[in-house]
């Protein structure tokens, strides 16, 4: 029952919505199921499969809501989970940010779910692992590697009329490889909505030439370098600033959106030129969901524009405060590039630092974005062009908007994902000057 189909889903919502008694109520239905594989030291350590769905009712009287939360679907149980919703909503203070439901809408179908993925077996993922574990032991490597397949679907109904229903496949793998001394290091990660662009394969051999080519790394002076972020250290980079797009955390002084003495930064110039930065639910490398929790459907927005913030997302709430149309977040992000290779970024530059990946990365200063981390899993020189040897790792300090008005190239944009959300982007390679690295890790 892990996944109900649009009308399936529809048919319980409005059987759920016939108990309420409420002046307002709002039902939300999600499942999903899938499975996944670990392995570490080239042998596969754990697997299984996960199958969850769960229904959340929210009553209101008033301006007081409660919700309460079930995962058993007959009809007894489904009564109980709604008046158990309405005695918490009596209970509740009053809220008075508290905005009245939506009613209809008209949502477009998601893109994001591919057969091929939702058809993942157990075999799949073995098939898909031992050719990553063939790497590691062609190339005398130890390989920890983890990968999942999810298939889901949300769904909502309220007593204005409104339903949205969307469904989703996912698969993600990533993969560390060392040598058995400890000495090297390297790194790959790809996410996909469909399965049949996943090549463990190739992303294993990256992985392994990283971990073979950082050993010896050399120590160098800390200081501002050029440098080029390979997309999945670019992403880690950003993840933060992606989270600013919020009009009411600028207005209210609490982020890099906020204007001195007040107000927001829409409509500045905070970026380089180069820098377009969008969601686009229709995305066919990156798509995403087409409505929001609110009940609004989603379609392209801007958010940077050739360095310009365009848009600001407004919660129902906030929209009215300022006398403005909502403005959904995203449900998706992507970042626009050039048509230059990694490779081509690299021969383009006369002295610089390649960074394959970021990590540990922690908030300096959110007013400006200031952040510190450090490199990992393979940091590599550059001169005349040419990568000339592995250097150890480097402490960061700088703010993802700083760099972004030093962006010297950007290259095709790639698919690729952050294991510390889990969210996929789609982000290019990036080479920037003045890079600041402010201290030397003995860490590989």
């Amino acid at each position: 029952m892990a996944i109900l189909n649009k009308q399936e889903a529809e048919t319980l919502l409005k059987k759920v919505l016939g108990f309420s008694k409420a002046d307002e109520c709002e039902v939300s239905l999600s499942g999903s199921e899938g499975g996944n594989i670990r392995y570490a030291r080239n042998s596969v350590s754990t697997a299984g499969d996960i199958s969850t769905i769960s229904l959340a009712v929210s009553s209101t009287f008033g301006k007081k809501t409660g919700t309460a939360t079930i995962n058993e679907f007959d009809d007894a149980s489904l009564e109980k989970v709604v008046r158990r919703s309405e005695e918490l909503a009596q209970l509740a203070p009053e809220n008075p940010e508290y905005m009245p439901l939506l009613g209809p809408s008209t949502f477009k179908d998601s893109i994001a779910y591919i057969k091929s993925t939702a058809a993942i077996t157990p075999d799949t993922r073995a098939e898909a692992v031992a050719k990553s574990i063939q790497v590691a032991k062609q190339e005398k490597l130890e390989a920890a590697g983890f990968l999942e397949n999810t298939t889901g679907f949300n769904a909502v109904m309220n007593s204005k009329g409104l339903f949205a229903y969307d469904t989703d496949t996912d698969v993600i793998f990533s993969i560390t490889m060392r040598n058995q001394q400890g000495t090297g290091s390297g790194y790959a990660a790809r996410g996909f909505n469909d399965v049949t662009k996943l090549d463990t394969y190739t992303a294993t051999k990256i992985a392994a030439s990283k971990a073979n080519g950082s050993v010896g790394a050399k120590a160098i002076e800390p200081g501002k370098y050029t440098v080029i972020l390979e997309p999945v250290a670019a992403a880690y980079m950003m993840e933060n600033m992606f989270r600013g797009f919020d009009a009411r955390n600028a207005d209210e002084g609490r982020s890099f959106m906020s204007k001195p003495g007040g107000g927001n930064r829409l409509g500045e110039q905070l970026m380089d030129e180069k820098v377009t930065i969008y969601s686009d639910p229709f995305n066919t490398e990156l798509p995403g969901g087409t409505w929001t929790r609110e009940g609004f459907p989603l379609e392209k927005m801007n958010w940077v524009e050739k360095g310009v913030v365009k848009n600001l997302s407004y919660s129902q709430y906030w929209a009215k405060q300022k006398g403005v149309k909502p403005v959904p977040g995203p449900s998706n992000i992507i970042m626009e590039g050039g048509t230059a290779s990694l490779d081509e970024l690299i021969k383009s530059t006369e002295k610089g630092i390649l960074v394959s990946r970021l990590w540990y990365i922690r908030m300096v200063d959110p007013q400006t974005l200031l952040l510190t981390g450090l490199t990992r899993d393979g940091t590599f020189y550059i001169e005349n062009g040419q990568i000339k040897f592995p250097i150890k790792n480097m402490r960061f300090n700088e703010s993802p908007v700083i760099m972004l008005n030093n962006v010297e190239a950007l290259g095709k944009p790639e698919r690729t994902i952050s294991v510390e959300s889990y969210r996929s982007y789609l982000i290019p390679p990036m080479k920037l000057r003045d890079f600041t690295f402010t201290s030397l890790s003995d860490a590989v």
